[in-house]
């Protein structure tokens, strides 16, 4: 009766939560017998011909992965080497007893749920109990049946298979998921560097994936990310849900889903770089095709970042590392493409890390401030307006220039409390001159994370009210190619600004869509044409048509049109023939702090508002 209880606990270790492993129901655990077949199997029997007969037994059955280890002194060495997916196990051993060896796999931390079959030709209620409190999987008694063995060997490893799709991969995608891809690098760093192997590893992000999301919506980005992992694993050989030896085949690909739109590569025999780059132009070529989102086509764009061990990394966190940086590299233009990773890249990523650091802490405390360019009425030459500039004071004192942090600043989210703050600051500066009398425009640039934002109305409408500044007084400033890339959209929060108050001008017009079907649309105040037409307007007759032709549109729509970058007389000269209103640049001044601007504002003092 006691041996009856020993082997139902026995059952009950093997099956989970009864979990019922006969054969027609494999298929339904996304294990059939075919991917069970491939799985690697180590014994430990000191009875090398007990091992050769099991062995036969279970080629019978179609496995083809087999460790002999005779001598139980290594067993743990090759158990840790080959990784296997079931261990079949003999308790009477010289040297070392195979409840030593469970015990050992049972503490180690990458092996603790290894499945343990033990071989005993022990009757002893005891030896079983013992083995099972140490936490052996199931038994099977020596000398062992053909038809149990095949048994127990297939539903052992079907309830691990199952376990293993539960915990280790991805339920949308059934790629493995993050947690698998940490524990497989990490065994394939050891052992390239135990046999001196190459491995590489592609970083995959895509480009555009998270716009379409909240465009279409959780369900459809569900369809979209099931649609990209069936095409890139189309292109490549993937390993199947058992960890085990690399085969004599020259190469194993391994395709994870790190996160919602992340992908790792393991290629972990991998000999030359150049086979990388050839896998990754597979990914490129396959990712061209449109995707199906709900009957609309779209467009993905992966960016692939390669690094390789021992080459670029030694350790499991820096290869990741430079595999991310390098894809982020590859990100610099936004269309798609692959990078290697460089020394030079990862002193960059180093840099940027660090300076990421420091805005966040400028932001807290207060070492941003304020520049002011004039924008200065073409007819009179007054000063009607000035645009707010940031720039980014180091406690050294140095100044840091928007172009050197704006980039990241829009890349890490950190432009939401950035400008914020220049908003804030704007409109108090501006309360403050009206105060004072002085009644001109500020203006402020709004990026395209504050304008889709959605917090961008309600700021603006708290700002003006905390400050006291007259709305009319303010302008935001947004690029033409802002406004285009959802010009619905924009047309509404537009009008919800400047139901406020507002002014609303088109920066950096002529360098974006320049729909001019649109541009009747937009309710906007101001055109400002973008200084790369001002800059050889006295030589080249092209930009002077341009210039022209934008100036007269935009009067013909009722528009105030300023002039970017005028830094010499010719050039004032010609938009003074053509009628255009405004013009900023470093021909009548450079931007400078509210201290310095105060003389050219002092004529304004209790002065006419504007």
């Amino acid at each position: 009766m006691e041996t009856e209880q020993t082997d139902q606990r026995a059952f009950q270790s093997q099956n989970n939560d009864g979990l019922l492993l006969a054969k027609p129901v494999l298929n339904e655990l996304g294990c059939d017998e075919t991917s069970l077949t491939q799985a690697t199997i180590l014994m430990v029997d000191d009875e090398s011909t007990t091992m050769e007969i099991m062995r036969a037994y279970l080629e019978d059955a179609d496995y083809q992965h087999f460790v002999l280890v005779e001598d139980s002194s290594r067993a743990m060495e090759h158990i840790e080497e080959h990784r296997p997916d079931i261990l079949l196990l003999d308790l009477m051993m010289p040297n070392v007893s195979g409840f030593e060896i469970l015990q050992q796999v049972r503490d180690h931390p990458k092996l603790q749920h290894l499945p343990v079959i033990i071989l005993t030709s022990s009757s002893d209620p005891e030896t079983k109990l013992q083995a099972l409190d140490r936490g052996a999987t199931d038994f099977l008694a020596k000398p062992v049946d053909p038809s149990e063995l095949k048994l127990r060997v297939r539903n052992t490893l079907a309830a691990r298979a199952y376990q293993n799709q539960l915990a280790y991969y991805d339920a949308l995608t059934k790629l493995p998921n993050r947690s698998l891809f940490l524990d497989r690098l990490a065994w394939f760093i050891q052992r390239a560097e135990r046999h001196h192997e190459n491995l590489v590893l592609l970083h995959i992000t895509l480009n555009q994936f998270k716009r379409l999301a909240n465009t279409f919506g959780p369900e459809i980005a569900d369809q979209l990310i099931t649609q990209i992992a069936e095409r890139m694993s189309s292109c490549m050989r993937r390993s199947d849900v058992f960890g085990r030896g690399i085969p004599d085949s020259s190469e194993l690909d391994s395709l994870f889903r790190v996160d919602g739109d992340e992908f790792s590569l393991l290629c972990p025999t991998m000999a030359h770089a150049e086979y990388a780059m050839k896998l990754a132009s597979r990914i490129l070529k396959v990712m061209e095709f449109p995707f199906n989102a709900n009957g609309t086509e779209v467009y993905i764009s992966p960016n692939i970042g390669i690094a390789s061990f021992p080459a670029d990394a030694t350790d499991l966190t820096t290869l990741i590392q430079c595999a991310v940086g390098a894809c982020a590299q590859a990100n610099v233009h936004g269309k798609g493409g692959f990078n290697f990773y460089s020394s030079e890249l990862n002193s960059q990523s180093l840099e940027r890390l660090r300076m990421e650091s420091d805005l966040r802490h400028a932001i807290e405390r207060d070492q941003l401030l304020l520049y002011y360019q004039p924008k200065v009425e073409v007819k009179s030459g007054h000063i009607i307006g000035v645009e707010a500039l940031v720039r980014w004071q180091k406690p050294d004192g140095t100044i840091i220039f928007p172009d050197q942090f704006i980039p990241l600043a829009e890349e890490t989210g950190l432009i939401i409390p950035l400008g914020e703050w220049v908003l804030k600051e704007a409109c108090a500066q501006l309360a403050r001159w009206q105060a004072q009398g002085i009644w001109i425009q500020i203006a402020v640039n709004v990026s395209a994370k504050q304008f889709n934002d959605g917090y961008l109305v309600h700021l603006v409408r708290e700002t003006l009210q905390s400050t006291g500044a007259k709305a009319n007084y303010l302008t935001l400033e947004l690029t033409e190619s802002l406004l285009m890339k959802n010009a619905e959209q924009a047309v509404e929060t537009l009008n919800h600004l400047m139901a406020l108050g507002p002014k609303i001008s088109m920066d950096d017009f002529g360098t974006g869509y320049s729909s001019l079907s649109y541009l009747k649309r937009f309710p906007i105040h101001e055109l400002k044409i973008d200084r790369s037409f001002l800059t050889d307007i006295t030589h080249n007759p092209e930009d002077r048509a341009l210039v022209s032709a934008m100036i007269y549109l935009a009067h013909e729509f009722s528009l105030t049109v300023v002039a970017e970058g005028v830094e010499h007389q010719e050039q004032l000269d010609f938009l003074t023939t053509l009628n255009c209103d405004q013009y900023q640049g470093y021909f009548f001044s450079r931007p400078v702090t509210v201290e310095n601007l105060a003389p050219m504002l002092a004529s304004l003092c209790a002065g006419e508002k504007v």
